[in-house]
């Protein structure tokens, strides 16, 4: 089985060979650092600030989709760097559809239950293609609680039981039986390393309970062909075209301007961290 380990320079797009590896395991790991430092350094100062100003009330594990009030992350977000990482998976024609800091504190950062994305944001694209990049803001290991993945899983929509709230990140994880752990992989990551995984692979990590915080930042992006439902969930979900042009016809948000009542609207209907 392969470790879906790989080299990818900073800025370069992936090879054939690469694209392969990922569409056929679902996910890529890279050593190499994605950001220029002072870029990355920038980010993360970026971050430090909004986790010193997180209100008291909110985990840092739901720093859900800072990007709707806070512009200045497109400034990382549609970093050529990492689009040209991006493009090779989707095409020339990208648009933004989520992002998200996943802050685990250390000695009781929550578990992330296995599940797989795509379970929720069903009706939400079509077709369900979504590449995500999970830059590492910190060291992430298996200490800490990084990701593991479970190659080869694209089924997308598995059967989910609850689990409890106040251990979990979420509310529901895929059912033990469907979750063959004896394959998962973890994907441990340096400071500006990162990974890519497809939405509907399964995933998750373990809690937290080391002496050393862990948190990832991750870019969630689409193909402008990917056609958006902007009727049934416009209210709660911005998309933004980062590279190229519509091909779908889908409404793009300006990614100059704030969407602080978009924000309230998800942060009232329940939808963190997906």
């Amino acid at each position: 089985m392969s470790s879906g380990v790989v080299q990818v320079p900073t800025g370069g797009r992936l090879s054939g060979a690469q694209v392969e590896q990922y569409r056929n395991e679902g996910f890529l790991k890279s050593t190499d650092a994605l950001l220029p430092q002072a870029s990355f350094e920038a980010l993360k100062s970026h971050f430090e600030h909004k986790l010193e100003n997180l209100p008291s009330d909110q985990r840092p594990e739901s720093m859900d989709v800072p990007h709707f009030n806070d512009p200045k992350l497109f400034t990382w977000l549609f970093a050529p760097e990492v689009l040209d990482v991006v493009e090779s998976i989707l095409g020339p024609d990208i648009a933004l559809f989520s992002s998200h800091f996943i802050c685990k504190p250390k000695g009781n950062g929550k578990k992330v239950p296995w599940h797989e994305d795509s379970y929720y944001w069903k009706g939400m694209m079509e077709p369900m293609e979504v590449c995500t990049v999970w830059l590492a803001i910190d060291p992430s290991t298996k200490e800490n609680g990084c990701m593991k993945v479970i190659p080869r899983t694209f089924h997308g929509y598995s059967d989910y039981d609850a689990v409890d709230p106040e251990k979990n990140v979420f509310p529901t994880e895929i059912k033990k039986h469907m979750v063959d752990e004896a394959r998962q992989v973890y994907l441990e990551l340096q400071p500006n390393q990162y990974s890519l995984h497809d939405g509907r692979l399964m995933h998750g990590s373990d809690p937290n309970t080391s002496a050393i915080r862990r948190c990832g930042y991750t870019m969630r992006y689409i193909s402008t062909r990917t056609k958006f439902n902007h009727e049934k969930f416009g209210q709660w979900q911005n998309i933004y075209l980062a590279r190229g042009k519509d091909h779908a016809g889908n409404k793009y948000a300006d990614p100059t301007k704030s969407y602080d009542e978009i924000a309230r609207t998800r942060e009232k209907s329940g939808r963190k961290g997906h």
